[in-house]
């Protein structure tokens, strides 16, 4: 490996390490209480050096949901060519984001429910990211159904976001609500999909 190659992967570990310090801080501080001069204190170095990597705490909080959306898409896309079936397609990356989401459920509200770093649906369809493709990775899984003849005739962006809406619902019981059975999320979850996903059916 070469001097550049070497300080390329210095500095792709090194932006790594200071995404995965501001993820913790997020998650344990809020955004409102998150700063730069925080993350650099967490990482052990100047908030000038954070700086030439990210300019501000919302370019930070971007790269975070880029990277979860990046994940999220890529596993669409897997799914979607194992699968033959369009409703179990539809059924497992559902099922892939609430249990992202019951996992992890404070990386979860960071990334869905903290600041919108992609501004409204408008902006979010017509500039190019991670998030956008993951969107329309989603809604052509939903038209594969639509276009099978296997879900009612719908606008697919809609159906999108009824189950992302429901996904958000069990996610938050799962955060604010003392006597939710966590125990049991994973059986709410596959429950709630199916149910979904039934009432869609034709």
């Amino acid at each position: 490996m070469g001097v550049k190659e070497k300080r390329a992967k210095y500095r792709e570990e090194f932006r790594q390490e200071i995404l995965d310090a501001a993820r913790e801080l997020f998650i344990n501080e809020g955004y409102e209480n998150f700063s730069m001069r925080k993350l650099a204190e967490k990482i052990g170095y100047s908030a000038t050096t954070i700086y030439l990597y990210f300019k501000n705490k919302d370019d930070l909080l971007l790269a975070i949901c880029e990277e979860f959306f990046g994940n999220f898409s890529a596993r669409l896309n897997h799914i979607r060519a194992v699968s033959r079936d369009p409703v179990e397609t539809l059924r497992q990356a559902f099922l892939y984001l609430m249990n992202f989401g019951l996992k992890k459920p404070y990386q979860y509200k960071l990334i869905f429910f903290t600041k919108s770093v992609y501004g409204s649906r408008k902006e979010l369809v017509e500039t190019e990211s991670m998030a956008r493709a993951t969107f329309f990775v989603f809604k052509e899984i939903v038209q594969d159904c639509i276009d099978a003849g296997q879900i009612k005739h719908m606008e697919a962006a809609v159906i999108v976001d009824i189950l992302v809406a429901a996904s958000h619902g069990v996610i938050t019981k799962n955060l604010y609500c003392a006597n939710f059975l966590k125990e049991r999320s994973g059986i709410v979850a596959r429950t709630m999909v199916d149910v979904l996903l039934r009432g869609l059916q034709k």
